[in-house]
């Protein structure tokens, strides 16, 4: 494995670590152009959760993906788009360098947690948004070709996650901005295959922001799988006892979202 990390191309005050496969002598089968996943953690856009991040990374490097992690903006630098422009600026980052690192930039998921859900999935349905652009003052093709979403910030409804949505939009409820960062409502034929799964427990981030996001999929004929496991708790990331919530039950959720990925990339290990 290659580990380092970087700062994406044209962004700032965000960091990208990277967990890279690398050709091994005597190979049988060489590896060559692997799929990938670039995670966001959760923490609200109040911090970025450490448990959702290198357990992740580890997970899907084990299942023969490159891995990436973003640090990114929160608290009051999480508005004005800065982690959605930082994560498409990641994503932009790698896709320039995918021949270099062995990677294909044509099969690349996001993966997020809570509102770094939030932020995945802001990638997939707001890439191409002209008030998104605006912002970030590019035009380059960063939306995913996969997302995989654990207990994500989606709505900006009833079933909201307050804090996150106003973190983000940097408005109050009620208000057009607020509204706006709802993410079910962006959803169109260009939304990415999708992979949900969320606990009907949830007591932090209701199970409906799951349940929306899907039925929007749905509606949109964009292809998704949702799990909703019926016991445990809001951020229990990937089940294990190294981030302290070992469910071997709800931990299935690993297998299955590679074993989806694999089919959506055609990846032969």
């Amino acid at each position: 494995m290659r580990y380092f990390e970087f700062a994406p191309e044209g962004a700032q005050d965000c960091s990208v670590a990277a967990y890279l496969h690398t050709e091994m002598k005597n190979e049988r089968k060489p590896r060559a152009g692997l799929p990938a996943v670039l995670i966001c953690p959760g923490g609200g856009y109040g911090m970025v959760s450490e448990r959702e991040g290198e357990p992740v990374a580890k997970e899907y490097f084990g299942a023969g993906y490159h891995a990436f992690v973003l640090t990114y903006s929160v608290g009051e630098k999480a508005k004005d788009f800065l982690p959605l422009r930082q994560l498409a600026s990641a994503m932009a980052h790698v896709r320039k360098h995918a021949k270099e690192w062995n990677l294909d930039g044509g099969r690349i998921a996001v993966c997020g947690f809570s509102a770094g859900g939030h932020l995945a999935a802001s990638l997939g349905t707001l890439a191409d948004d002209e008030k998104f652009l605006a912002a970030w003052g590019r035009r380059e093709k960063v939306r995913p070709n996969a997302m995989v979403l654990g207990y994500p910030v989606i709505t900006a409804d009833g079933f909201a996650h307050v804090e996150s949505v106003r973190n983000v939009s940097g408005a109050e409820q009620g208000s057009a901005q607020y509204a706006y960062f709802g993410l079910d409502r962006h959803v169109d034929a260009a939304t990415p295959p999708t992979f949900l799964w969320h606990t009907a427990e949830d007591d932090c981030v209701p199970v409906e922001n799951s349940l929306r996001f899907a039925e929007a999929l749905s509606a949109a004929k964009v292809p998704f799988e949702l799990h909703v496991l019926p016991k445990g708790w809001h951020g229990m990331s990937v089940c294990t006892d190294e981030v302290e919530c070992a469910d071997a039950y709800n931990g299935r959720w690993v297998e299955w979202s590679i074993k989806w990925l694999d089919r959506v990339f055609s990846h032969q290990k």
